[in-house]
């Protein structure tokens, strides 16, 4: 396995050309299962609270990243995370989580977070082991949304030496701000 080469490019407003590059990635991996629409994601790129990261081999898009920003909470939401069919298995998602949680460091965030669906399936088991295999801890707390019937666990990974550990109640406080905040004015004009 020789040395992951992939060019990302980040941007923290909506930008058409990336996110033609990444919707296939995102669609593939989320389209029937929570993905959000583009009206959304416009919306919360209006706001401010989103940015979007794309990976590419030569001039291909094989990685792609939505993270949601709460600067005042110092978190980092990872929201969506989607590697191509092809290229996984060969450190690609790891070296990207690697590239995100260096950015959010360097930007002054203490915590990144995301959520996993919590049932027992072989996928989502899978999914939970490249998180804690990326140094993600992964909370007990079950968390029950109203609109949809998944279970969630919320994981986190430290960006500063805290001693202090975090429960998965502390982190939904912080992943239902950021959908409200998401929702919020549904992708119409706030005036």
């Amino acid at each position: 396995m020789g040395e992951i080469s992939v060019k990302i490019r980040t941007t923290c407003t909506w930008d058409e050309e990336l996110w033609q590059n990444a919707s296939p990635l995102y669609l593939k991996a989320f389209g029937d299962k929570g993905a959000k629409s583009v009206i959304i994601l416009k919306n919360m790129f209006a706001q401010g609270i989103a940015e979007l990261h794309v990976g590419y081999n030569k001039s291909i898009p094989v990685v792609m990243s939505l993270t949601g920003k709460l600067i005042s909470d110092q978190v980092l939401i990872i929201d969506y995370l989607a590697v191509s069919e092809k290229e996984r298995g060969h450190g690609l998602g790891k070296h990207f989580v690697d590239y995100l949680r260096q950015k959010a460091a360097a930007e002054g965030y203490q915590k990144l977070i995301i959520e996993a669906e919590s049932k027992e399936t072989l996928d989502n088991r899978r999914r939970i082991s490249f998180w804690q295999s990326c140094g993600f801890l992964l909370t007990e707390y079950v968390h029950h949304y109203v609109w949809v019937p998944e279970t969630y666990r919320a994981m986190y990974l430290p960006l500063i030496a805290d001693s202090r550990k975090t429960t998965g109640e502390e982190l939904f406080v912080y992943i239902n701000t950021f959908h409200r905040l998401s929702f919020r004015g549904g992708g119409k004009e706030e005036s």
